[in-house]
């Protein structure tokens, strides 16, 4: 969602959460980016399921065992320039921890900022409506929106 991370990242991100249930390997890659091109903190959560956790009616085509992996995991967490700080863990149930020098994201701006000098707003301009709405409309028949 590209315009929702520039919207993040107008608003300064610090630290960009990013739970999932992408454990495939090419994950990673995408929230090393998020990482670099935010210049943020990229902390991604992916959950490590195997089949004895779930109800023994519930049936799963990536096998029957009670041992089979239906989740592999893959947490990590992910500097502003991409680099890996933690992770990614694929071997079980496990939490991350790191150290986090804040000062980084700065020093990371320095060479690439897009909502700053990289921006070109003569170009682009992204507006974000923040105001509360409903999620779920209606209409009737003469196509006038009907909203609670």
């Amino acid at each position: 969602m590209p315009m929702l991370r520039m919207a993040m990242y107008s608003k300064d991100v610090t630290l960009y959460c990013a739970p999932t249930a992408d454990d495939r390997e090419t994950w990673l890659s995408s929230m090393r980016h998020v990482a670099l091109e935010g210049r943020c903190f990229v902390l991604t959560a992916c959950q490590f399921i195997r089949k004895k956790e779930f109800p023994e009616t519930v049936r799963v085509s990536l096998g029957d065992s009670p041992d089979a992996i239906l989740m592999r995991g893959g947490s990590a967490i992910i500097g502003p320039l991409g680099n890996v700080l933690a992770g990614p863990h694929f071997d079980g149930e496990t939490i991350l921890a790191t150290t986090l020098d804040l000062n980084d994201i700065g020093r990371s701006k320095f060479d690439f900022d897009v909502v700053g000098h990289y921006s070109r707003p003569d170009v682009f301009k992204l507006i974000v409506n923040e105001s509360r709405t409903t999620a779920v409309s209606s209409s009737d028949d003469d196509d006038r929106t009907v909203e609670d």
